[in-house]
């Protein structure tokens, strides 16, 4: 019975640092993610066509130099229109002459544009951090994952209409207040599961 709480208290804390964990880190830098809130990457989520959703990605920079920031899809066909944000698909963004510990914020708004359907479309974040000591390019290194892998369903979304909006320029500037956390719904759910399996076994 002891053994059983040990490893129940080391599930929960795995998972609730699973979640908190959530983005990719290195030396020049740290990028985090979430899709309508969830931390990335998220899966089994399903999108009709026309179905808005929001990216949210936070970048901080650990170096001086430049930061690159791009999203994409690693898919052949686009399977997304940007009906908002700082950028297009594939553009990149550039923030030149950062400082270690810059910041930046940014969010889309994007819709399955039905040119996929019936199959997941993954989107991914690409962020480059270049660090540049005295005019000179020291080193770079890449960050790159998915931020969610929606499943588009051959449906036609019927809620709300989002108009949509001209995206902004690539590289202007933008607030850099922290992104909210996701909620902790897949590791609430896991903890609730091993606290009645422990009440089962006493």
């Amino acid at each position: 019975m002891r053994r059983f709480k040990k490893y129940l208290l080391i599930l929960i804390i795995f998972l609730i640092y699973f979640q908190n964990a959530a983005g990719a880190e290195n030396d020049y830098g740290s990028v985090k993610a979430w899709f309508n809130g969830q931390n990335a990457t998220a899966n089994g989520i399903q999108l009709k066509i026309g179905e808005p959703s929001e990216l949210k990605i936070e970048v901080i920079s650990k170096i001086d130099g430049n930061v690159y920031i791009k999203i994409l899809e690693p898919g052949t066909t686009k399977a997304f229109d940007i009906i908002s944000g700082p950028s297009k698909q594939d553009e990149r963004i550039d923030n030149l002459g950062v400082v270690n510990g810059w910041s930046r914020t940014l969010t889309w708004i994007i819709t399955p544009n039905g040119a996929w359907k019936n199959g997941n479309a993954p989107i991914n974040i690409f962020v480059e951090f270049n660090n540049i000591v005295n005019d000179k390019l020291k080193g770079d290194k890449k960050i790159q994952f998915t931020i969610a892998n929606p499943y588009i369903l051959d449906e036609q979304y019927t809620g709300a209409a989002i108009t949509p909006k001209p995206t902004t320029s690539a590289n202007e500037t933008s607030a850099t207040t922290p992104a909210k956390t996701a909620p902790f719904v897949p590791a609430l759910v896991a903890l609730f599961a091993l606290i009645l399996a422990w009440f089962r076994v006493r």
